[in-house]
């Protein structure tokens, strides 16, 4: 199994902190102790790969932000790890004149450029540091890696990029240009990572296009410059990709503007839309529950605990794509096949409590000898065991509530049948206007699917009767007026996007988990099962890889950056099905999809697919964007 992106940018990260050597194999040796200073660039990029504990073991002994206060300790290494921008260079020549430390090891995550370079050099050269800046390295790591299969592109200053930013109405070429360039560097840092050029399809007329025509350049100047080009020598062979190379789909948000809206019901997905969870972190209050405070008390101070959902997980990675009631079902297993081994090493304890005078419990002894040392030797693994279940119980528990009190299965179930135009068991009006049904926000994600799929749009006293529902309801009707906007433009543009039929289908009560001794209290909510079926994203992906001609896909355009005439055809030279390809969401992308790209994979044999996107949001964040838009 060749190594996954995920891997490769570890791998990438380890040889940086052991000064850009390979790591040793031989992990007797002290490691040398040294200090790691990144900007918010960096933290976000080692942060979901790389815990603090793997940071100590790799002798890093305090890492610290680039424009924080820092100390100087002028006997310990630094490890420089940033964006090239203005302002961190500013800081790393003020750091050289400061001597802040022993010596220093430039990484920049994504290429510098000459003139900044020699902006550092004048520096050093100012302050008598050149002997100490012992390296400066151009990373390519400029993306963060979220799963095996999965990245993103920036996280703390995703606005720059966001959907918002890309459909202003009122932006200029050179703002645009500058939104492109970002998203290019960043998939170009990507494909030198995993050792790849691909083969590049896209739409045409609209952001993805740009994004493909940029990279094509990009990565075809790269590959002409043979003696400093990144994609040749050793790095290629122990690639992921054998002989063939990948393909990589450049779609455009605005293809489908339902899917982020939709409510979901797969595990992690779920957490996304209702939790604080970004960067494989979780963090939530902790309920106090049932100990309310006595009356006149001041309220206890909630804590907000994190839990990371990471790829060691092997409940997590189980059961992430699963639907929220089998998520349920598998806690309460694995919680009750715990409590039996945790009765099993008491009742051992108690046995060795034992008076040695009893006959029966020498004969005893000698038999629990050998269940005790298998007792002993498996405690840690109990105690992370424990530590796992009770995490997702928590987590579970949490959107679970959510489930309840807003009535997301009922949102989720109607929000299918609108997707696949199956005929709808109760009106629309009814579900906004039934107050204990989901909040505001809910509300308009219905509503906006619904207008979205409409085949035809409602009539205007329709619409009318429709926005006096929703603003009785407390909705904030701007992100209403953007996807007006939006569908008028895209029917002139495009067909509108076919949601496959799919169909959900209620499996009657949860059978587990509706005993009482139960974890989870699981009444009133449907126990849905989704049926398999492909969203736009998805659907494209499949035409494109498997070479079907489809009306939706005969229009994309074909790059090859290795093709030394850059002639521009849409005839693909390859005819052959792909058997990895990578899907890039521009304007931003989401857990539904990934999950969805997920399952096309698997039920594929021998394909991979990878999901990107130049920003992950959940819906809240998705509609605070359209809102954003339909103000102007």
């Amino acid at each position: 199994m060749a190594a996954s992106v995920r891997e490769k940018q570890t791998a990438a990260l380890k040889r940086m902190l052991n000064f850009n050597a390979p790591p040793l194999k031989n992990t007797a040796s002290e490691p040398v102790w040294k200090v790691l200073i990144y900007d918010r660039f960096g933290q976000d990029i080692i942060s979901p790969l790389l815990a603090v504990k793997e940071l100590r073991d790799m002798g890093i002994t305090l890492h610290l932000l680039l424009h924080s206060d820092r100390d100087p300790i002028p006997d310990v290494p630094a490890i420089y790890f940033v964006m090239p921008t203005e302002e961190n260079i500013d800081r790393i020549c003020q750091d050289l004149r400061n001597q802040l430390y022993e010596s220093y090891y430039l990484n920049f995550i994504s290429a510098i450029s000459r003139s900044k370079l020699e902006d550092i050099a004048s520096s050093a050269l100012a302050a008598n540091a050149v002997t100490q800046v012992t390296k400066v390295y151009d990373q390519y790591l400029n993306f963060i890696t979220l799963e095996d299969d999965m990245f993103i592109l920036c996280h703390q200053n995703k606005d720059l990029i966001s959907y918002h930013a890309i459909n202003r109405p009122d932006i200029v070429d050179t703002d645009m240009d500058t939104i492109m360039d970002t998203i290019v560097d960043s998939l170009f840092c990507f494909f030198v990572t995993l050792g790849a050029v691909p083969i590049i399809r896209c739409p045409t007329g609209n952001a993805a296009e740009m994004v493909a025509v940029k990279l094509d350049k990009r990565l075809r100047e790269n590959l002409r410059d043979a003696r400093n080009s990144l994609f040749t020598g050793d790095t290629m062979t122990g690639g992921q990709f054998s002989f063939q190379r990948p393909l990589f789909v450049l779609a455009d948000r605005n293809l489908d503007l339902a899917t982020p809206l939709h409510h979901t019901w797969t595990y992690q997905a779920l957490i996304h839309d209702v939790l604080d969870f970004h960067l494989n972190r979780v963090s939530m209050e902790e309920g106090l529950g049932a100990e309310s405070s006595p009356a006149g008390a001041r309220p206890k101070k909630k804590n907000r605990k994190t839990y990371d959902l990471t790829a060691l997980d092997a409940f997590w990675q189980k059961h992430k794509g699963s639907p929220f009631p089998e998520v349920a079902e598998s806690v309460q297993e694995e919680l009750d096949r715990y409590r039996a081994q945790e009765d099993e090493v008491k009742r051992l304890k108690n046995i060795m409590g034992l008076e040695v005078e009893d006959e029966g419990a020498i004969s005893m002894l000698s038999d629990n000898t050998a269940k005790l040392t298998s007792a002993v030797s498996s405690l840690p693994e109990l105690l992370e065991k424990k530590r796992l279940i009770d995490l997702h119980t928590n987590v579970a528990t949490a959107v679970l509530d959510h489930i309840k009190s807003r009535k997301l299965d009922v949102y989720f179930e109607y929000e299918e049948k609108l997707m696949s135009k199956s005929t709808l068991d109760k009106s629309l009006l009814d579900i906004i206007s039934d107050p204990d049904a989901g909040t505001p926000e809910d509300k308009m994600r219905l509503f906006l699917i619904y207008y979205i799929t409409a085949q035809q749009a409602p009539s205007e006293s329709d619409l009318e009767q429709y926005k006096k529902a929703l603003l009785d309801a407390g909705c904030d009707l701007s992100p209403l007026n953007y996807v007006k906007q939006w569908k008028a433009f895209t029917k002139m543009a495009a067909t509108p996007a076919n949601y496959g039929s799919s169909g959900v289908k209620p499996m009657g009560l949860f059978s587990r988990v509706m005993n009482s001794g139960s974890q989870f209290v699981m009444e009133g909510v449907k126990n849905l099962v989704i049926k398999q079926h492909n969203l736009p994203v998805t659907r494209i992906l499949d035409n494109l890889m498997e070479m079907k001609s489809h009306p939706e896909t005969d229009g994309y355009r074909y790059f090859d950056p290795k093709m030394l005439r850059g002639s521009e055809s849409s005839i693909p030279r390859n005819k052959n099905p792909f058997q990895e390809a990578i899907v890039f969401v521009v304007g931003g992308g989401n857990y539904i999809e990934y999950q969805n790209l997920v399952d096309y994979a698997k039920a594929k044999q021998g394909k991979k697919v990878l999901y990107g996107c130049s920003e992950l949001f959940n819906s809240a964040q998705f509609i605070k964007q359209l809102s954003q838009l339909g103000q102007k």
